[in-house]
């Protein structure tokens, strides 16, 4: 990082550390100078923080946006996800050593291989202008990955022991029936006609005209839905709709398509539901109004029957989304009993505190 661009962010530094100190944070001599915090014996760099921060500053100008203004809420809550991130992953870092995980050289290789051929096809010299772009150095993208494969890890150990029992899966089945079950559902292909919408701004100002206009205008989309109604029973059984729902259907999702639709019981508005799963198969439907207006209607297939899965079906579909619901909340209890382990062993610079929540007082 370049002279000019450093100096504006030590003096925001300087600025937050009297933010923080008014709400009760402050500094520690523990910290030696150079870092910002101290997580046991393991001294988080300035050099990290501001490597972080300047990644985030490239990452808001990739987007366009502009980055929080120094000394601003947003700016103070960036820092403090930032101290926070780096103190996390030093934790984590501690605790591997707890936990009997050991990081290779040759581990992060294989990952940072991975890694080239995902994103940039193994082609190196596209790797290297991607580290350019973003301000990286290689070291960093290897502690990167070296940090992530520690998380991965101790995932992994925490979670070792999370099972999923068949009565777990069972009771989740019994809890969720409607999510195991397909209602009827039946092909038709119908035409909308709408009334067209009031727009002249005098007529909008009278409510008597306003209801006038509209009634006219629904009476007018009643009489078209005739006319088609009698064009399209004059088309055989299997006659196409197609040219007739793009000069006439008002619906922009099925007009292309000659008003083809699938639809599933209780999905569609009321009259439109009942009428589509009343009709005999092949039969059009006189014009039925709905709040959009009047429907022709015609039922193409057999309504389909419900369905409802069995549990030998769903169960290890059930079972990963449990297991995987149960490993999420065990890795998050580890982490808040991390948290508070380490409540006394963490050490901040002044200006790197975190802001302490607001009490809660009564009276």
């Amino acid at each position: 990082m370049t002279k000019h661009r450093l100096l504006p962010l030590l003096a925001v530094l300087a600025v937050v550390g009297i933010v923080v100190a008014g709400c009760g944070g402050g500094g520690s001599n523990k910290v030696s100078s150079g870092s910002i915090a101290k997580v046991g014996k393991v001294d988080i760099k300035r050099t990290q923080f501001t490597a972080l921060l300047d990644q985030a500053q490239r990452s808001y100008k990739s987007q366009k946006r502009p980055f929080p203004t120094a000394g601003s809420s947003e700016y103070i809550a960036l820092q403090n996800q930032a101290v926070q991130f780096l103190v996390q992953r030093a934790e984590f870092q501690a605790k591997s050593v707890d936990l009997g995980i050991k990081i290779s050289d040759k581990s992060i290789d294989t990952r940072l291989v991975d890694i080239k051929k995902q994103y940039f096809g193994g082609d190196d010299k596209k790797y290297t202008k991607q580290l350019k772009d973003q301000g990286l150095s290689e070291e960093q993208v290897r502690a990167d990955i070296q940090a992530q494969i520690v998380s991965e890890e101790i995932f992994k150990k925490v979670t070792a022991d999370v099972k999923v029992g068949d009565a777990d899966v069972k009771a989740y089945y019994l809890k969720n029936p409607t999510t195991y079950t397909q209602a009827e559902s039946r092909d038709v292909r119908h035409i909308l006609l709408s009334p067209k919408a009031v727009t002249d701004p005098k007529v909008l100002a009278d409510p008597k005209a306003k209801a006038a206009a509209e009634a006219k205008a629904l009476a007018a989309a009643k009489a078209l839905a005739d006319v088609v109604y009698t064009k399209v029973t004059a088309l055989s059984a299997k006659g196409d709709w197609t040219a007739l729902a793009k000069q006439y259907s008002d619906d922009p999702g099925s007009k292309a398509s000659g008003g083809k639709l699938t639809i599933t019981r209780g999905q569609t508005v009321p009259e439109f539901d009942k009428l589509s799963f009343d009709l005999k198969t092949g039969a059009i439907g006189k014009p039925v109004k709905t709040q959009f207006g009047y429907h022709v209607i015609q039922a193409l297939s057999a309504v389909k029957p419900k369905t409802v899965q069995k549990l030998a079906q769903v169960q290890e579909t059930i079972r990963q989304q449990l297991l995987q619901q149960k490993r999420s909340e065990a890795m998050t209890a580890w982490v808040e009993g991390v948290k508070k382990e380490f409540e006394k062993k963490v050490a901040y610079a002044t200006g790197f505190v975190p802001p302490v929540p607001p009490a809660t007082t009564t009276g």
